[in-house]
């Protein structure tokens, strides 16, 4: 069976573990940091749980990308492997949180420890996904921010409309196609990662750790 690239499955976690940490975690985006400004604002105006995470996100993330950007800098100099070695290392993250969640059970609200050490993990695998993407993929679309995929398509399409012609007409289609498949695998986590929260809120934190497993063998094609 040909597994999907690598770029894809990044898509589909981006979504999942977004949505799904948003709705365990009191609101946290672990994937889309800038959305936890909006959250934590909100937070803090009405006087809800989870300001925390959220006031932790930004900095936990930027530090995360930072040493994974320097780990990928490293190994490179010494000719050795980089994406497998830091997808890996996303993959341990994502495992532990999956198994722990396993063990623990549904998270409830009160646990604000428990919440704020598991949100703090995804993010810094959410964060290593999005330092690999942006330093080894950069052909693909983004895989946890689909703001600036959808204003391109919007961009292409009104190209093609307007009757740009050569060069640019065909740049445009071809990154059309693959921005869509990127932002419809994207929604398409989104949509599991909420059904499988409702359905099974624990069980749910597996998934994620299946599928990054799965990035190590897929290919690494960004085209």
């Amino acid at each position: 069976m040909k597994l999907p690239t690598l770029p894809l499955l990044l898509s589909f976690n981006g979504g999942y573990v977004d949505t799904l940490g948003f709705l365990a975690l009191s609101g946290l985006f672990t994937a889309h940091v800038t959305g936890n400004f909006v959250t934590f604002g909100a937070t803090v105006a009405l006087g809800t749980a989870g300001a925390l995470p959220k006031l932790l996100a930004l900095p936990v993330f930027c530090v995360v990308v930072f040493l994974t950007r320097l780990a990928g800098l490293c190994l490179e100099r010494r000719n050795l492997p980089v994406l497998k070695p830091l997808l890996s290392l996303k993959l341990l993250l994502l495992s532990a949180v999956a198994a722990f969640v396993l063990w623990h059970g549904p998270l409830v609200v009160t646990e604000s420890d428990v919440m704020l050490w598991l949100g703090m993990t995804l993010v810094a695998a959410m964060a290593i996904q999005n330092a690999v993407h942006r330093a080894h993929l950069p052909k693909a679309p983004p895989s946890t921010l689909m703001t600036g995929t959808t204003t391109q398509i919007m961009l292409d399409l009104a190209d093609i409309v307007a009757g740009v012609k050569g060069e640019q007409t065909a740049a445009a289609s071809s990154r059309i196609k693959r921005m869509v498949v990127a932002v419809i695998v994207f929604a398409a986590g989104c949509g599991l990662g909420a059904l499988a929260f409702v359905a099974a809120p624990a069980a749910a934190f597996v998934l994620p750790a299946i599928v990054a497993a799965l990035g190590l063998l897929s290919p690494v094609s960004d085209a």
